[in-house]
């Protein structure tokens, strides 16, 4: 009989579930986990903060496909941890936390506010698809078999289980070798969830007899990693693609099926035309403007197939004539090869003429955006940051964009041509998470450089994951857009305080607004002082050599970018996104 703390239990369950990195930083309160994720050959990542842990599990799960794992120590460690939970839920990013706690005598029931105790489990509850606390030693494979169950039903998501310092560090006596270290098809369904063959065949009937047929897919595709399936239906049925924020990319966009985001007003008229339209892996909310007219067809005048993996999200806001519960890869494979056995029925001509419209239109609008690109004053037009960062890096490399007015800019003028490699906040927004989201894109694909551009704004939430780049060898380029102000919250105030000054002059004096202006920081130093390659950039003609430098040198490297402060507020679309915010009532 050996000794095993309750933190080498979970330890040796992670192994079993193929996890081999787990995020975060590490306390004395779980020494008998993290001793034993090392022993067990499992890397220890560690940020310089607990929320970009949880970026770092959420992008790793992401890009990889695999569980996302980080741990807390107890009270502060574990409310640092909060803010990046909530964004990994909100992103449906299968992520597993592992927490301690203070002893259970103290924690619950709560008797009195004890050092660095309060309701993790409840709190991370409210939050979670699923939280738990171990009450004993005994507990500790069952709970978290279960956490790992959850973590695989459905949407994913976040799960939690918080542990005892006493249990996760205390021994007991047990045999090692005979404990119940269960593979995960013991406690756990491994195969895809099926559609019935009548669901499929009425799928393809509808979109065989469709004038004119779409497809709208989100990140349930990503998590499927249903790609050439879905490229394979889309070309079928010569079906134009739409996508969610959060899961742009999903076909080469140099594809005339592929309807890319920054083209808003031609992704409207795409799903006002639609006769029947393909929903897979998206809940269709706000970001898709609700699935509701004005922006999508009168359901009454459009036939909806709606295809995800949980339940919750069949017609949660757009009615669906065939509603399935199914895995998206599973699903398109199987519509895939109905589709080819009766491609001979589909008529292709009014649908390859109508593609053929939407792309000229994209052209049309590309050109128009591409004019910024003649603009070579100093400091620079924040066009040009996006356009050279297509040009310079790798075209499977993950671009990683954080901030208000930066992401938008980075998307007008990025392409993607491999799925899965755009990374950002899409469904919540948060500021200062991509510093950590770059570090955990460089370890999930390594030997490429990842494209990070971000707001000075939003680096100065956590800019120290510079270091956390540096020490584990991860070649993030952090592009730093500094207009030194809150540029969306400017723009707003703008419109609020002069909006007839605003149209006129498209600026108002730092006097004029209230506290949406910021001082300088010097990115490039900062990032020197971390041990990175740092420059600083304002002539639009230095960019591309500056960027070329940075990955030349093979290290973490930090790019301070001065650009135009008033061109940079004006990013294109903005009017398209206010209304995006305000629900159709259709």
């Amino acid at each position: 009989m050996a000794e095993i703390s309750g933190g080498e239990v979970i330890a040796r369950m992670l192994q079993k579930e193929g996890v081999e990195k787990v995020f975060g930083i590490i306390d004395g309160t779980y020494f008998g986990f993290y001793s034993a994720l090392h022993r067990l050959g499992i890397e220890i990542v560690t940020p310089r903060h607990e929320t970009c842990a949880a970026h770092m599990a959420g992008t790793y799960a992401r890009l990889t496909g695999k569980l996302g794992v980080c741990m807390a120590s107890n009270g502060p460690g574990v409310a640092n941890l909060l803010p990046g939970l909530v964004v990994e839920q909100a992103d449906g990013n299968r992520v597993l936390a592992i927490t301690s706690a203070r002893r259970p005598s103290i924690m619950y029931p709560d008797r009195g506010g004890s050092y660095q105790c309060f309701d993790q489990s409840g709190v991370i509850g409210r939050i979670a698809k699923w939280s738990s606390a171990v009450s004993s030693f005994d507990r500790v494979p069952e709970l978290v078999r279960k956490a790992l169950r959850k973590s695989y039903e459905g949407r994913p998501g976040v799960v939690h289980v918080d542990v005892p310092e006493t249990i996760m560090n205390g021994k007991v006596k047990a045999d090692v070798a005979a404990f119940a270290f269960w593979a995960p098809h013991q406690y756990r369904h491994m195969d895809p969830v099926t559609p019935t063959a009548e669901q499929v065949a009425r799928a393809a009937q509808l979109l065989i007899a469709a004038e004119a047929p779409m497809i709208h897919a989100g990140s349930g595709i990503i998590h499927a990693g249903a790609y050439d399936a879905l490229a394979r239906v889309a070309e079928l049925l010569h079906a134009p693609l739409t996508t969610s924020w959060a899961a742009r990319g999903l076909l080469d966009e140099t594809s005339p099926l592929a309807i890319t985001m920054p083209h808003v007003k031609l992704n409207h008229t795409v799903r006002n035309e639609a006769d029947v339209a393909l929903i897979i892996g998206t809940r269709v909310g706000e970001t898709d403007w609700w699935g509701k007219p004005p922006y999508w067809r009168n359901p009454s005048e459009q036939k909806t197939i709606q295809v995800d993996l949980d339940g919750d999200m069949l017609g949660l806001n757009k009615p669906a004539d065939l509603a399935i519960l199914a895995d998206a890869k599973r699903f398109l494979e199987l519509l895939g090869d109905e589709l080819e056995r009766r491609k001979g029925e589909m008529r292709l001509d009014g649908r390859r003429a109508r593609v053929a419209g939407y792309g000229r239109t994209m052209q049309e609008e590309r050109a128009g955006w591409d004019k910024a690109l003649a603009d070579m004053a100093v400091p620079m037009h924040p066009a040009h940051i996006g356009a050279a960062c297509r040009e310079v890096f790798p075209e499977d490399s993950v671009l990683v964009a954080d901030g208000g007015n930066a992401t938008i800019w980075a998307m007008f003028y990025h392409r993607v041509t491999v799925p899965n490699t755009v990374i950002s906040t899409f469904k919540f927004g948060m500021l200062g998470a991509g510093t950590s989201q770059a570090v955990a894109a460089a370890l999930a694909r390594p030997g490429k450089p990842v494209c990070c551009i971000i707001g000075d704004g939003a680096m100065g939430f956590h800019a120290q994951e510079v270091e956390t780049a540096i020490r584990n060898k991860a070649q993030v380029i952090y592009i730093v857009l500094c207009d030194k102000q809150w540029g969306m919250v400017k723009m707003n105030q703008q419109f609020m305080l002069r909006p007839f000054k605003t149209m006129l002059f498209k600026h108002l004096d730092p006097d004029e607004t209230i506290k949406a202006d910021l001082g300088e920081i010097e990115f490039d130093k900062l990032g020197q002082a971390m041990g990175a390659h740092g420059e600083r950039v304002s002539d639009p003609k230095q960019l591309k050599p500056a960027l070329q430098r940075a990955i030349q040198s093979g290290r973490c490297a930090v790019i301070h970018v001065d650009v135009d402060p008033v061109k940079h507020m004006w990013a294109p679309g903005l009017i398209h996104f206010k209304k995006m915010h305000e629900e159709p009532k259709g």
